[in-house]
């Protein structure tokens, strides 16, 4: 009775039982978790999104609210009871409105984000959110995890480009807040509890977001250095030189684009020789590239570059890119990585990585890195390539410790943009203070007093 129901709800399109066809929507991308789901619905609207989360609610049925489930730490996956409902948001796709004069645009949970980048580009606008998997990852998954990518730097994570949100809460009510305005004070921020939130306090099922200039031609490089604490160096004279010019700066270490030329077609050193670090830069602007050009020699001169090697057209430019984002992809062929996705103050980045490579060769000596991430914002995707054997053993959960309390030293965190989800929740209480957790708990309790929106995730 309760799943013809919620089939009613949906349609005939709106639905699927089969096990194979709910293989890919109950595995977490990586393959590290997998659960089972009683059934997977697809709503098509906000309305009847808010019917299927009145009828689970009254049958005390938890609900997996599920994008394109590209997350890494399993907040999109069921549980294993077979129990829960996958509410799946990929029917509701469809690009609301596009306002170039007010810089906004109104869209679907279930928008791709390239489909809502190209609708910016085709009335001369950016929507600068951008990473690795925005071929496939959808706009409300990347809310609910406070995304960042390659554009932090200039235009912040997924909360800065937020105008409003519309929401379905655990009772079926809908909050409509898909204002565009830039200023309200009548209240509380409402829409800012739900993102970063990973569904547990509320559905979002449309977003109002910010929309920006064309940054017309950039200027991208690949810069080699000898450590990482250059390129922190390098940054800080580029911002003083060029302002908010600065559209990326992106973190690689030497042993992961090695593993990209090696395990990725048409990929190459873009030096002669292989170099400890790497920075690809992307720098907008119209006009000529000279003053980069001197920019990039001073910091030569002072010996914080090893050298430069400058996109001459848009081919080199897409390598430049298309290598940054094959890192992952490079390591899957590499075997299994111990992954964090971590995050320390920008000036003591290389301190940071002194002291945790110090600390690891001293108590896993068998651990190789394989680093990079933004400086701009200080995120550092921090993997370990382990013995096969130890990739899910103690010595796995070991190294991570001894990073996140290093992480916690530092002032850091150790979830900086994949979230939470299940993977992570046991560090939550470790190192997140106790007033912090409490305050989070109370919210989710009067938001969700049931706990029927994604339970087990975070908490």
């Amino acid at each position: 009775m309760f799943l013809d129901e919620l089939k009613n709800i949906v349609g005939p399109k709106g639905w699927i039982t089969a096990a194979d066809e709910l293989e890919a929507h109950v595995t977490e991308g990586r393959g590290t978790l997998r659960g089972n789901a009683a059934i997977m619905v697809s709503p098509s609207s906000t309305d009847e999104v808010a019917k299927v989360v009145r009828v689970c609610a009254a049958a005390g049925v938890a609900i997996v609210p599920q994008g394109g489930n590209t997350g890494l730490c399993g907040g999109a996956v069921p549980d294993d009871s077979g129990k829960q409902v996958i509410l799946n948001l990929s029917r509701m796709n469809r690009i609301r409105a596009v306002d170039p004069l007010d810089f906004s645009i109104v869209v679907d949970a279930g928008c791709i984000l390239a489909n809502i980048q190209q609708a910016a580009r085709d009335v001369q606008r950016l929507f600068p959110l951008s990473l690795g998997a925005e071929g496939s990852c959808q706009i409300g998954g990347n809310l609910s995890t406070n995304a960042g990518g390659i554009n932090v730097i200039r235009y912040g994570t997924a909360r800065n480009l937020v105008l409003g949100l519309e929401v379905v809460l655990a009772d079926g009510s809908v909050l409509n807040g898909l204002r565009t305005l830039r200023k309200d004070t009548a209240g509380y921020d409402l829409k800012q509890l739900f993102v970063g939130s990973e569904g547990t306090l509320g559905i979002i099922t449309a977003a109002a977001l910010k929309l920006y200039p064309d940054p017309g031609s950039t200027f991208t490089a690949v810069l080699g250095l000898e450590s990482a604490g250059d390129a922190v160096k390098v940054l800080a004279v580029l911002r003083e030189a060029l302002s908010d010019r600065i559209e990326a700066f992106e973190l690689i270490g030497g042993s992961a684009l090695e593993l990209v030329v090696r395990h990725i077609p048409d990929a190459k050193l873009p030096f002669d020789d292989s170099l400890p670090w790497y920075v690809l830069v992307e720098i907008s602007g119209d006009g000529p590239g000279e003053k980069i050009e001197k920019v990039l020699m001073r910091c030569v001169d002072e010996a914080l570059l090893l050298g430069a090697v400058i996109a001459k057209n848009d081919a080199e430019t897409e390598l430049f890119w298309r290598m940054r984002h094959s890192i992952s992809e490079a390591e899957k062929h590499e075997g299994e990585m111990l992954k964090h996705d971590i995050s320390v103050p920008i000036g003591r980045m290389e301190e940071f990585l002194r002291r945790s490579q110090a600390l690891l060769a001293e108590s896993i000596p068998d651990a190789k890195l394989v680093a990079f991430g933004h400086v701009g914002d200080g995120n550092l995707h921090y993997n370990l390539h382990l013995p096969e054997d130890a990739v899910c053993g103690e010595e796995a959960e070991r190294a991570t410790t001894l990073l996140y309390d290093l992480v916690a030293e530092f002032g850091g965190s150790f979830s900086a943009e994949h979230g939470v989800g299940v993977l992570k929740r046991h560090f939550l209480a470790r190192y997140k203070d106790d007033v912090d957790l409490d305050l989070m708990k109370a919210l989710k309790k009067a938001l969700d007093p049931a706990n029927i929106l994604n339970p087990g995730k975070v908490f």
